[in-house]
C-alpha cells in the first residue's frame, strides 16, 4: 500500500502558513504576523519610560499612563521620572538610583513607589540604562516599569503571617515558661544546719523538659530531696513530671524509706503505661537527717547519674548507685541505695544527665563523667551556693551543645 503526502506544515504548526485551517487560528496567526514594534512597545505588559539625562520625559509608553492615570502630554516635556515618585521614593532617587545609574550606567530590581493622578500609591519595580552614541556619550534614559502590586501584597501577607507566627510563638514560650515553673518549687526551703541550693537550665523555650527537683520537711525532723528526668518532652512530659512530684511527696509521708519511696512510684508509673509508648524516668530519692556536726543522708537511686561529693579537704568523689533500674518500665525494678555522710565543709551534688552528655565539639563528643569529675576537683572544697554557680557557668559554657534541659541540686554542712 503506497502512503499519500499531505500538505507540508507552515510556519507556526499550521499547514500552508494555516491557510488549510482557516477560521480563528489563521485570522490570529495573520494578526500576529501584522503586529507591529510599536504596538508591541505601547501595550506591553510592563511600563516603557524614555527621558533626559536631567529626567525629562521624552517617551512614555500606554500602559505606563494607563497604570498613572495621565495622558500622555500631561507628562511628556512637561515632567521628569522623578515627578512621578512619591516623596520618600524622590529622596531615594537623588542620594542613591541617580547617582549610581550614572556610575555604572545601568541599574535593576529597585523598588520604588510611583504617585498615580489620584493619588494613590502604586508600587513598582524599575530597571534603567543609559542609552550611548557611538562615541560613548550618554544620549538619553531608558527605564523599564514593572507593577509590583501584586508582590507587595504577597509580601505584606508574609509579614503578616510572620508576625502572627512570632506572636503564637511567644505565647507558646510564656505557656512553656509558666508551666516549666508549675512543676519545680518556687525556692528551696531553709535546712537547720544544712546549706542547699539549685539551679535549671533550660534547653528549649519553646518546650517543656522532664527534669524535676524537690526539698521538703518530714516528720523527726528529716527532709525529703529527689532530683530526676522522665522521658520525652512537652506536655506528656509535664503530665508525667507532675505525676512523679506528686507521687514521691505522697509516698515518702507514708514511708520515707528511700527504697520503699522509689517502689511506690514504680508501681504508679508502671500502671499508667498501658500503651505502646510506655513513659518512665530516672530518679534518685534522698532522706536528710541533720545532726548536731552534719548531716547523715541515704539515697536510692533508679537509673540515675551517680551523685558528686565535695569534700572538705578539696577532694572530689562521686558516690555510685549500680544496679538501680528505670522506674516506671519493670513491674519488680530494683533500686540502688548508698549512704553518704556530710561533714562540716562538705557538699553534695545532684544533678541530670543533660550536664554529661552536653556536646564539648562538632564531632558529638560529648562531656562525660570523667570531666564532671576532674571539673569537681579543681572546684572542692565550695559550699552549695558556690557549687551550684560554678556548674550554671560550665552550663551557660556549653552554649548550643548543651541539647537537654538540665537540674542541678546541691545539699551542703557550712565548713565550721
Amino acid at each position: 500500500m503506497t502512503a499519500r503526502a499531505g500538505p507540508s506544515p507552515g510556519p507556526g504548526g499550521g499547514r500552508n502558513g494555516g491557510g488549510e485551517y482557516g477560521g480563528e487560528y489563521g485570522a490570529a496567526f495573520s494578526e500576529l504576523l501584522e503586529d507591529s514594534a510599536e504596538d508591541l512597545y505601547e501595550n506591553a505588559p510592563c511600563g516603557y519610560l524614555s527621558t533626559l539625562l536631567d529626567g525629562t520625559i521624552v517617551k512614555a509608553n500606554a500602559t505606563l499612563l494607563t497604570w498613572l492615570g495621565h495622558a500622555r502630554g500631561e507628562l511628556v516635556g512637561r515632567r521628569t521620572f522623578s515627578d512621578l515618585l512619591t516623596v520618600g521614593g524622590r529622596l531615594y532617587h537623588e542620594t542613591h538610583f541617580a547617582p549610581l545609574l550614572r556610575l555604572q550606567g545601568h541599574i535593576g530590581g529597585i523598588a520604588l513607589e510611583l504617585r498615580t493622578a489620584d493619588g494613590r500609591r502604586l508600587p513598582v519595580l524599575v530597571n534603567s540604562t543609559v542609552k550611548t552614541a557611538p562615541d560613548g556619550r550618554p544620549l538619553l534614559i531608558r527605564t523599564t516599569v514593572f507593577d509590583a502590586r501584586d508582590r507587595r501584597s504577597y509580601e505584606r501577607e508574609l509579614l503578616r503571617a510572620r508576625r502572627e507566627a512570632e506572636r503564637e510563638r511567644e505565647r507558646v514560650q510564656r505557656l512553656a515558661t509558666t508551666l516549666q515553673r508549675s512543676l519545680l518549687p518556687p525556692r528551696l526551703p531553709e535546712v537547720p544546719g544544712a546549706e542547699v541550693a539549685s539551679h535549671y537550665h533550660t534547653a528549649s523555650t519553646d518546650e517543656v523538659g522532664g527534669d524535676f527537683y524537690d526539698l521538703f520537711p518530714l516528720a523527726g525532723g528529716r527532709w525529703g530531696v529527689f532530683l530526676g528526668d522522665v522521658s520525652g518532652k512537652g506536655a506528656g512530659a509535664a503530665a508525667l513530671t507532675s505525676l512523679t512530684r506528686y507521687t514521691l511527696r505522697a509516698a515518702s509521708v507514708y514511708d520515707p524509706d528511700p527504697p520503699a519511696v522509689l517502689a511506690n512510684l514504680n508501681t504508679v508509673l508502671t500502671h499508667e503505661n498501658q500503651g505502646d509508648d510506655p513513659r518512665f524516668c530516672t530518679v534518685v530519692f534522698g532522706l536528710l537527717t541533720p545532726g548536731e556536726h552534719g548531716c547523715s543522708l541515704t539515697l536510692a537511686a533508679g537509673g540515675h547519674p551517680p551523685a558528686l561529693l565535695l569534700r572538705a579537704d578539696g577532694t572530689a568523689e562521686y558516690r555510685p548507685t549500680p544496679g538501680g533500674q528505670l522506674v516506671g518500665l519493670l513491674p519488680d525494678a530494683r533500686f540502688a541505695v548508698t549512704t553518704v555522710r556530710l561533714a562540716p565543709g562538705d557538699t553534695l551534688l545532684l544533678y541530670t544527665d543533660g550536664l554529661t552528655e552536653a556536646r564539648t565539639d562538632d564531632s558529638g563528643g560529648r562531656y562525660g563523667e570523667e570531666a564532671l569529675l576532674a571539673f569537681a576537683g579543681e572546684l572542692a572544697p565550695a559550699g552549695a551556693s558556690d557549687a551550684v554557680a560554678a556548674v550554671t557557668g560550665l552550663l551557660d559554657g556549653f552554649g548550643e551543645g548543651l541539647d537537654d534541659d538540665t537540674a542541678v541540686l546541691a545539699l551542703g554542712v557550712p565548713a565550721a
